[in-house]
């Protein structure tokens, strides 16, 4: 079962619109190059992504904000763990699918990268296609002492939270609902799981532990080949 993904927005998406005459590559392609930044400076250091994600933001539709929160978390990445490879795009096509980047239902981003109010999917009760996850955190995280729901603008259970979550905004505090530390936390999961996400194999493995679904990776690849090209997705 998947670790991740729960709430299933891609399923809600319009089919009904033009597709776009994007490559379907797997992995999906980069995109924009990130600029050098002090992944260790305090405070959100993902704010010196501000310039290089608004160039991009007006293209895609993606926030600026979670922009720079993907491209934070790929920097990360290519300082630290550099033979994972994961990409800003693939990270981008996940917070698309999942609550079109913080602004499922009407929710909004805030400065620090807080999404509020927070995103809940519906609880795993094992109907509708979902799987069945009975509580494993007393309701603490996910607000729900009987059953478990997925959280925050990447959509983790709380089980997979506990383990791979971190904090990437700098206030000491990891949180399913802010979109640093959820786009941090995905590419920590993404990368534990896929190895190398510069191969078709990685990067396959890699989305298949976070929804365990062929049209889910297929929806994400897209999305991530559309931003990669700097293009909204239709």
């Amino acid at each position: 079962m998947a670790g991740c993904g729960a709430l299933g927005i891609y399923g809600l998406l319009d089919r009904g619109r033009p597709a776009i005459d994007i490559p379907t590559d797997v992995p999906p392609a980069p995109g924009a190059a990130l600029p050098a930044i002090d992944v260790d400076a305090p405070g959100r250091t993902a704010d010196q992504l501000a310039d290089w994600a608004a160039g991009i933001a007006a293209t895609t539709d993606i926030p600026v904000t979670a922009l720079e929160a993907y491209g934070y978390a790929a920097a990360v990445f290519a300082a630290r763990e550099p033979a994972c490879g994961i990409a800003w795009t693939t990270l981008a096509g996940i917070g698309s699918v999942e609550s079109d980047h913080g602004r499922h239902n009407g929710a909004s981003i805030e400065s620090n990268g807080d999404v509020v109010p927070v995103i809940r999917g519906l609880p795993l009760d094992g109907n509708g296609g979902r799987a069945e996850i009975r509580d494993t955190d007393g309701g603490a995280l996910d607000g729900d002492a009987e059953l478990d729901r997925a959280m925050g603008p990447m959509q983790f259970i709380p089980e997979t939270w506990q383990t791979w979550g971190v904090d990437a905004n700098g206030d000491g505090v990891a949180s399913p609902d802010n979109i640093d530390d959820a786009a941090l936390s995905a590419a920590r999961y993404l990368c534990a799981r896929g190895g190398t996400l510069t191969t078709p194999e990685g990067w396959s493995t890699a989305l298949y532990a976070y929804n365990l679904s062929r049209p889910y990776q297929m929806e994400v690849r897209d999305r991530a080949a559309a931003y990669a090209l700097g293009i909204e997705p239709r």
